[in-house]
């Protein structure tokens, strides 16, 4: 397999053992840990042009590819957004911080409420965008009979979705990128993506972040309410933002939201900019704002 993209100036590739898993993650900046954790179908590198501007606003920026996806291991079987959580936990740890501002997108933005709920002590304060909450609004789109989206139920069937996908990557991918950005994910950006994608056992991998929806609402109902500050994200042309920050302020006590001005989906990579202020507004100001 050709080498990854090489990261932004003052960033490194690396690898962690943790949890029983290889995790890679891109690592740069100085102070405070901010950690940024990707959707499907993408990797570390949906927060390329993120990353340079918040090590410029004095943050350490850890950008992990989840269990299943980029250049991290691939576990056989299903596994839970817990078991994702505690592998960034463990991640976290093994990098020597105790505490983290932490960010999530898409499939991202799951993993990171459970593990706002299993460490609320360590995630200080949270960032969820561009998804739906399992157990706070996700599963009312899960199903296409009641107009929901098709692509969940497909993808949790993972091992037949990965048959039925492969040697396809590229036109079934493309057809996801295309709708979820506005330029901001690059040729080489997809070309990175469809490195990894095609990788083996790798959309597999890819569609396990789907396999266990439902008993990831289930286990996120049961976990209690967050208590840290939550932002609310969402490009001006992404996901309606209604779904999520209702789902929030179920989930969460003290939530905010905001939208990025001329964004999609990859918010972060079409205005990074404006991005990484709001963020680190968000990270420093008492309260939060």
């Amino acid at each position: 397999m050709s080498p990854p993209t090489a990261p932004p100036v003052g960033f490194a590739h690396a690898e962690a053992e943790v949890n029983g898993v290889r995790l890679h993650y891109v690592v740069g900046g100085q102070g405070p840990a901010v950690v940024l954790v990707h959707g499907w179908p993408f990797s570390w590198i949906e927060w390329r042009p993120l990353l340079p501007l918040l090590a410029q606003e004095g943050f350490t920026v850890i950008a992990p590819d989840l269990r299943g996806s980029g250049d991290s291991g691939i576990p056989a079987g299903h596994w839970t957004k817990r078991e994702e959580a505690e592998d960034l936990h463990q991640l976290l740890r093994h990098l020597g911080h105790e505490r983290a501002f932490v960010v999530g997108t898409d499939i991202g933005t799951m993993t990171v409420h459970a593990w706002a709920q299993a460490y609320p002590h360590e995630v200080e304060r949270l960032v969820l965008s561009e998804a739906f909450l399992p157990g706070y609004g996700l599963e009312d789109h899960m199903n296409p009979a009641t107009g929901g989206s098709w692509h969940f139920g497909f993808h949790a069937q993972s091992d037949l979705a990965a048959m039925l996908t492969a040697g396809k990557e590229e036109p079934y991918l493309t057809g996801f990128w295309s709708m979820m950005t506005r330029g901001g994910v690059t040729a080489a950006d997809r070309a990175d993506l469809l490195r990894v994608y095609t990788r083996p056992d790798a959309m597999r991998g890819g569609f396990e972040h789907y396999a266990t929806l439902v008993p990831d609402g289930r286990a996120a109902r049961a976990g209690g309410r967050l208590t840290m500050p939550v932002l609310i994200l969402n490009g001006e042309h992404g996901l309606p933002q209604n779904v999520l920050l209702d789902g929030a302020r179920q989930a969460a006590a003290d939530v905010r939201a905001d939208i990025v001005p001329g964004a999609a989906h990859t918010f972060a990579a079409d205005n990074p900019a404006w991005t990484a202020d709001r963020l680190a507004r968000f990270f420093t100001t008492t309260p939060a704002a």
